[in-house]
C-alpha cells in the first residue's frame, strides 16, 4: 500500500513539473530545448503522412461509396464485425427501373426492346463497380488505414514519450540553475545527467521509428499503382459494354415517329470515339438549334462546301458516311427535315446530319 502511495506522490510530482515547464515555455518565461533538425524534418514528414494518407482515403471511399447514409452504415457494421446487408448499387438500381419498364411497355417495341438493353449494360457496369470497390478496399485502403490506425498510432505514441522526457530534461536544467547550495547543485546535477540520458534514448528510438516513414510511402506508392490498376480495368469493361450497347442500339430501325408526329428522330449513331478531339463539342440533338450559316444555305438552295467534324455512319441507303476532317459539297433540297443536309463526295451522296459539319465557305 506505501509503495503504491509513493508511486501515485512521484508520478503525480512528474505530471506538475512537466506542465509548470511547458506552461512557462509557452509565456516566454523558460528555455527550451530544440530537437536536431533531422528529427524535426521526420517528425514533420511522418505528420504530413498522416494528414494526406487520411485525406485520401476518406474521398476514395466518397468516389466508391457516394451515399454518405450507406458509407455509416458499412462503417458501423465493421465496427460490430459484422457483414453489411447486400445491396444494389446506383448502376444496378438503374438496371432493374429500365428492364421493368422495358419489359413493361413490351419487349417486342422499339422503346421497351432499347430499355431491356440499357438495362442489362447498366447491370453489368454495377458487377465491374462492385469489383472495383472490393478490389480497391482490399489493395489501397486497408493498407493506408493500417498505417493510420497502426503505424502512425506507434510513432505518435513515441513522440508524446519523447516530448514528455524532453520537459523533464528542461526542467531539471531549470533546477540546476536555481539550486544554490552545493547538496542541492549536487542532487540536480544528477538528476540532470539521467534526464538526458532518458531523452537521448527516447529520441534515437523516435528517430529510428520514423525513419520508416520513407518504407511507408514506398508501399504506399505500391497500393497507388493498384488502385490506378483497378480503375483501368473497371473504365475498360465499361467503355466496351457501352460500345457494345451502342452498336445493338444502332441496329434499331432508322426513324421512330414522335409523340406529336410533327417531326422524326434518327436513332443513336455510331460515333468513332477516338476521332473526337477533346475540345470539340460533342454532336448535338436533332432538334438542336440551327446556325445561321445553314439557315442561309437553305434559304438560297445553293452550294457550300463544308467540313465534317466527326466521323458518321450511314443507318441507311439514303445516308451518306463521313470521315472526320473531309471536304465535301452540301446543299438542301425543298422539304427535307431541318437536321439534314444533301451531301456530296464525288460520285456519292446522300443525307448527312448538319451537327457534324462545319460550313468553310
Amino acid at each position: 500500500m506505501d509503495f503504491n502511495v509513493k508511486k501515485f506522490a512521484a508520478d503525480a510530482g512528474t505530471f506538475l513539473s512537466r506542465a509548470v515547464q511547458f506552461t512557462e515555455e509557452k509565456l516566454g518565461q523558460a528555455e527550451k530545448t530544440e530537437l536536431d533538425a533531422h528529427l524535426e524534418n521526420l517528425l514533420g514528414k511522418a505528420d504530413s503522412t498522416k494528414l494526406w494518407t487520411e485525406r485520401i482515403m476518406k474521398q476514395t471511399e466518397v468516389l466508391l461509396q457516394p451515399n454518405p447514409n450507406t458509407r455509416i452504415e458499412e462503417f458501423v457494421y465493421e465496427k460490430l464485425d459484422r457483414k453489411a446487408p447486400s445491396r444494389l448499387n446506383n448502376q444496378e438500381q438503374l438496371a432493374q427501373y429500365m428492364i421493368d419498364a422495358g419489359n413493361e411497355f413490351g419487349p417486342g417495341a422499339a422503346y421497351g426492346n432499347a430499355l431491356i438493353k440499357c438495362g442489362e449494360t447498366q447491370r453489368r457496369i454495377g458487377g465491374a463497380h462492385r469489383e472495383l470497390v472490393q478490389t480497391s478496399a482490399i489493395n489501397f485502403l486497408t493498407p493506408l488505414r493500417n498505417f493510420i490506425e497502426g503505424d502512425y498510432k506507434t510513432m505518435a505514441k513515441e513522440k508524446k514519450l519523447l516530448q514528455n522526457k524532453r520537459l523533464d530534461l528542461d526542467a531539471a536544467k531549470a533546477r540546476l540553475k536555481k539550486a544554490r547550495v552545493t547538496e542541492a547543485r549536487a542532487a540536480a546535477e544528477q538528476d540532470l545527467r539521467i534526464t538526458q540520458s532518458e531523452f537521448d534514448r527516447q529520441a534515437e528510438i523516435t528517430r529510428l521509428l520514423l525513419e520508416g516513414i520513407s518504407s511507408t510511402h514506398a508501399h504506399h506508392l505500391r497500393c497507388l499503382n493498384d488502385f490506378v490498376e483497378a480503375q483501368m480495368t473497371y473504365f475498360a469493361q465499361c467503355y466496351q459494354y457501352m460500345m457494345d450497347l451502342q452498336k445493338q442500339l444502332g441496329s434499331f430501325p432508322s426513324t421512330f415517329a414522335s409523340n406529336n408526329n410533327q417531326s422524326s428522330l434518327t436513332p443513336m449513331q455510331s460515333v468513332s470515339l477516338p476521332s473526337i478531339s477533346a475540345s470539340a463539342p460533342l454532336p448535338a440533338a436533332s432538334n438542336s438549334v440551327v446556325t445561321s450559316g445553314f439557315t442561309e444555305l437553305k434559304a438560297s438552295n445553293g452550294n457550300r462546301k463544308a467540313r465534317v467534324l466527326y466521323d458518321y455512319d450511314a443507318a441507311n441507303s439514303s445516308e451518306l458516311s463521313l470521315l472526320a476532317d473531309e471536304v465535301i459539297a452540301v446543299y438542301s433540297l425543298p422539304g427535307m427535315d431541318s437536321d439534314w443536309l444533301m451531301g456530296e463526295r464525288g460520285n456519292q451522296k446522300g443525307k448527312v446530319p448538319i451537327t457534324y459539319l462545319e460550313l468553310i465557305n
